[in-house]
Order: structure tokens, then sequence, then C-alpha cells
């Protein structure tokens, strides 16, 4: 980061520091902001996904489990000479077997999606930050001997807060 505010090593008026402290908290509130709508973000993305392989286990259940069954039953049945319900059965096995593969990848998505806790990490951040700002003291420092002449007490140790950048 660097400082625009005077020369290096310059002393800064106490409006100058405040000022300071000010854009930089609000720069780390807009960045908290920030990482909390990226994490959303990415936490519903994971839940599409697991949503949509719902979607995909769905329709294959119902929309191409009777030609699905009924190609694969008399498949079997030229390949075997079973009995043709038994290879009905078969074809209705394999399509649920298929169903059901689907659903498990879809929960593990939606698991990943859960376990991501993307605004509560965020949140956890700025309560964290916020808690450190609550317990900061100020740095104690001696007033320059040219400064304190205007000062009633001239000379004496004086705590001013530091901007720590």
């Amino acid at each position: 980061m660097s400082n625009t505010d005077g020369p290096v090593g310059a002393e800064r008026s106490l409006g100058q520091l405040v000022a300071n402290a000010t854009s930089e908290l609000s720069a780390l509130v807009h960045d908290e902001i920030a990482l909390a709508k990226a994490q959303l973000r990415q936490d519903v993305k994971r839940a599409g996904v697991g949503s949509a392989a719902f979607v995909v286990a769905a329709a294959l259940l119902i929309f191409s489990l009777p030609m699905l069954s009924f190609a694969l039953a008399y498949g079997i049945h030229a390949w075997s000479d079973w009995h043709l319900s038994v290879c009905f059965l078969l074809s209705f096995a394999t399509s649920v077997l298929i169903a059901v593969l689907t659903a498990l990848v879809g929960v593990m998505f939606l698991k990943k999606a859960k376990k991501g806790k993307g605004p509560q990490k965020a949140v956890a951040s700025a309560k964290e930050t916020a808690a450190v700002l609550q317990h900061a003291k100020p740095h104690p420092r001696a007033i320059p001997a040219s400064n304190g002449a205007a000062l009633p007490s001239a000379g004496a140790h004086k705590d001013v807060a530091r901007s720590t950048s």
C-alpha cells in the first residue's frame, strides 16, 4: 500500500490518520462483502449442479424407462431364452440402478454446496475483524519538542493513535 498523505516518515495530523483509518476500514468492509458474494456464487453453482443431476435422474427414470425397458427385455430374451417376465424385471432393475447412481452424484454435489458455507465464513471473518478492532489500543509515542510548546503539558507523553500500515 502506498502512502500518498505525505513523504515517508513525515508526521501526519490526527485528521489524516482518521481519514486513512476510515478509508482502510471501508476497503476492508467492501472486500469482505466481495468475498461473501464470491463464496455464495460458488455454493449456488454447486447446488445448481446437484439439482440438475436430480432432474436428469428423474427424467431418465420417467421418459426413457418404457422404451429402454422394452428394448432391454427383448434383447435379454433373445440372448438368453429366459422367460419374458424375468427379462422385463432385469430391464427395470437396470434403469433403477442408473437412476440411483445419478441421484448419488446429485447428493454428492449438494453436500459439497452445503459444506462450503461461504456466507457463514465471510460473516465469521467480519466478526473476527470487528472484535480485533474493538480491542485495539493506541500505540503510545512521545510528542516531538517542536509541537510540544503549543500544548499545555509540553514534553509529557501522550497516547496517540497510529496507523499500522
